[in-house]
């Protein structure tokens, strides 16, 4: 008897890391857990401004 192999494809989301196989062929619009539109994305750096520090009260 012949053996049948399936191949079944599994989505990871990058922002929560939830792993699930999808019921149609489609690629998925959203992750199923967070609900993030940007799941197949990586989170991109967020880079700080020259922020100013504040003064200390006692140094007025």
């Amino acid at each position: 008897m012949a053996e049948l192999q399936v191949k079944i494809t599994k989505y990871k989301c990058d922002r929560c890391g939830h792993e699930w196989i999808p019921r149609e062929k489609a690629t998925p619009t959203i992750c199923p857990k967070c609900k993030s539109p940007y799941w197949n994305k990586p989170r991109r750096k967020i880079k700080k401004k020259n922020v100013i520090p504040a003064r200390n009260k006692k140094n007025l």
